[in-house]
């Protein structure tokens, strides 16, 4: 009995291993949704904006080092360079001319003392004299040198006027705008810093006077004005890009781009750090971040590229350098995201959402928002945000490409309390973290962003 009921056993036994397993137990558990990690955020947040990078000031040392640090982030995730690079960094020579004589000024041949170059072009100007005495900048006359003796608002603001009439010299009246402008660049003028090769836009040279002697001057309209530089010398840097790749399964889907600026202002002359935590070193963290999730999934139908920036704060250069020498053909890119601080948020907006520059030009928002994405329309249009951040060199180019901030007129903007301390830590996770889903849906999917009707820009 005891033999039988064991066969018995030993045959169910054997069905049993024969029997097709349940469809659950076939099943692979889907793997848990990427978690961004604020210790990871924190960290990379640290070392860009403390004390030892010193605000990563545009094409000096500093900024090579975020560069670096970015670089070495992105190869230890597993990117590779770009298709056609040998590393991750790309390098441009950044020119910056600079006054180490004097900057003098005659009139009819007699010096004029006091006088003090604020904003110069390099170049030395001689011409006839007008003299503007009106209230709206617009009503300035177009001559050569424009002498202003009294104006009741910033004398920057008929810097732009002074452009647009093709002035050459505009002289203000000293005040403490004018001699905090100065001492901001350590009491020199400010020249033109422009990339190797290129043509720095012609611009006004702007100076100021004492009051009593433009107003003296006033009735001297005709005379001919003279402003001379001794010694004016031609300084080279490098500005340094860092570029990964992630290569994608479907050559002909495309690429998408991830971008942000990595530099900052650094030190004044003073020797104040501007730290530039939120500007931008929170937005060279997303673009680590974002890197990071998307390396350690499965391999994305179009390729990705990371780029983190150099020299945005001293004209775009990097962007504009990428743009005009690019890893890939410009028009395997799909579309552009960039990140300008996001380390806070601003009021104005639902509570952890950020704002999308030019939200309305293209479906590239609208789409990410319905994907999950924390983001919504620019509450700034007159601020012109779409055209001044690195995005912008790409849009020109055709490209649907736009810019996420978290509060675009933080109080600690370009000030030395742009600090780590001021940084919303849970806001700016949380703000990457939302990213996460929609950018997978760019990367595995099918969309493409296009512009609206009157949404692209002209080139």
């Amino acid at each position: 009995m005891l033999s039988i009921l064991a066969r018995t056993l030993a045959v169910l036994m054997l069905a049993a291993v024969a029997l097709p397993a349940p469809a659950d137990a076939k099943r692979k558990p889907r793997p848990a949704p990427y978690k961004v990690r604020i210790e990871s955020v924190m960290a990379h947040e640290k070392f860009l904006a403390g004390p030892e990078l010193r605000g990563r000031a545009s094409a000096s040392r500093d900024e090579a080092i975020a560069a670096a640090y970015v670089a070495a982030q992105f190869a230890q995730f597993g990117l590779t360079p770009a298709p056609g690079m040998s590393g991750y960094l790309q390098t441009a020579k950044v020119i910056r001319l600079a006054v180490k004589g004097a900057a003098t000024l005659s009139v009819d041949g007699t010096p004029v003392p006091g006088f003090a170059l604020i904003l110069g072009s390099g170049e030395p100007v001689t011409g006839k004299m007008a003299v503007f005495t009106g209230d709206k900048p617009a009503d300035m006359p177009a001559a050569d040198v424009v002498i202003v003796p009294s104006f009741k608002g910033s004398p920057f603001a008929l810097f732009g006027a002074a452009r647009a009439k093709k002035v050459r010299l505009l002289i203000v009246p000293e005040s403490a705008a004018t001699k905090g402008v100065l001492a901001t660049n350590g009491n020199a003028p400010q020249l033109p810093v422009f990339l190797e090769g290129t043509t720095p836009p012609p611009r006004p040279t702007v100076g100021s006077l004492p009051a009593d002697t433009l107003s003296a001057l006033a009735g001297r309209a005709g005379a001919t004005v003279a402003l001379t530089l001794t010694d004016v010398a031609r300084e080279e840097s490098i500005t340094t890009n860092a570029i990964g790749y992630i290569t994608g399964t479907d050559a002909k889907a495309g690429t998408l781009l991830f971008s942000a600026h990595l530099d900052h202002i650094g030190a004044l002359p003073n020797g104040t750090v501007m730290y530039g935590a939120n500007d931008d070193a929170s937005g060279t963290v997303a673009v680590i971040e974002i890197a990071k999730a998307m390396a350690a999934g499965r391999r994305p139908r179009r390729s990705l590229m990371f780029v983190a920036y150099g020299s945005e704060e001293i004209g775009l250069f990097g962007s504009n350098y990428f743009a005009k020498n690019p890893p890939i053909p410009l028009t395997d890119i799909v579309a552009n995201l960039e990140f300008e601080m996001i380390g806070a948020q601003d009021p104005k907006l639902p509570k952890g959402v950020m704002m999308m520059t030019g939200y309305d030009r293209s479906n590239f928002g609208p789409s990410m928002k319905a994907h999950g994405a924390l983001v919504t329309a620019d509450p700034y249009p007159e601020q012109n945000f779409f055209q001044r951040s690195d995005n912008y060199a790409l849009a020109r180019q055709g490209i649907v490409a736009h810019t996420v901030s978290g509060w675009a007129l933080v109080p600690t903007y370009h000030q030395p309390t742009d600090t780590i301390e001021n940084i919303d830590f849970k806001f700016m996770t949380n703000a990457i973290q939302s990213l996460i889903a929609p950018v997978k849906w760019l990367a595995y999917g099918k969309f493409t962003p296009e512009w609206t009707k009157d949404g692209k820009p002209k080139p």
